[in-house]
């Protein structure tokens, strides 16, 4: 079994910039593909990115493609979340999730680890 914890999350102004982290304990991280989600207040759980488990390649959804990039350090067992040309759209609380499966992740159709999440909050 994984745990995750998400970090870095905060106050930015619209523009700016942040990097969350996703770190792993119990297992190592490098045996899952690892996904990205958000829910703003009165809105439902949303796709942001995943990574495949040897970071070969990453998916993206349309609303953050250009501005979003993911990465993972498999050594440290994290995954980043860069985050550029923030919108106040952006707001709100980031999760990372992690499967064996990209897929899995993807749609979430058997995605059993999460962590508890970081408010990023971008004011306009």
């Amino acid at each position: 079994q994984v745990q995750l914890v998400e970090s870095g999350g905060g106050l930015v102004q619209a523009g700016g910039s942040l990097r969350l982290s996703c770190a792993a304990s119990g297992r190592t991280l490098s045996t899952y593909a690892v996904g990205w989600f958000r829910q703003a207040p009165g809105k439902e759980r949303e796709f942001v990115g995943a990574i495949t488990r040897g970071g070969g390649s990453t998916d993206y959804a349309d609303s953050v493609k250009g501005r979003f990039t993911i990465s993972r350090d498999n050594a440290k067992n994290t995954v980043f979340l860069q985050m550029n040309s923030l919108k106040h759209e952006d707001t709100a609380v980031y999760y990372c999730a992690a499967d064996g499966s990209m897929f899995n992740v993807r749609y979430r159709t058997g995605t059993n680890y999460w962590g508890p999440g970081t408010q990023v909050t971008v004011s306009s």
